[in-house]
């Protein structure tokens, strides 16, 4: 298994509108997650610059790479586009984070 975190950014002043959307997540969602070897899955957000920090921990025999494709996360997507900041394709703007330390 292996962890890996990124950022994500959140318009100034809709965490809780983010928040509100995340609650209500379509059921499929999170089966379409475990399936590609999502194993646990948390976003957190940094108040001060709305940065959104989500990690994941995701199994070594993972399909991850095939999500962006699937219908469900274009909806997501399209979802959040008014309050997160999006690429040019619609995908969510992504910067993954380097792991700096590890306490286990």
């Amino acid at each position: 298994m292996e962890t890996i975190a990124f950022r994500m950014n959140l318009r100034h002043g809709q965490s809780t509108e983010y928040k509100k959307r995340h609650d209500g997540i379509w059921g499929e969602f999170p089966d379409l997650r475990r399936q590609s070897g999502v194993i646990d899955y948390r976003i957190l957000l940094d108040e001060e610059t709305q940065h959104l920090i989500a990690s994941l921990t995701r199994a070594d025999n993972y399909t991850m790479e095939r999500l962006p494709l699937e219908p469900m996360v274009r909806k997501g997507w399209s979802c959040m586009a008014d309050i997160m900041t999006c690429e040019a394709d619609g995908t969510l703007v992504q910067r993954p984070l380097t792991l700096m330390f590890h306490l286990n």
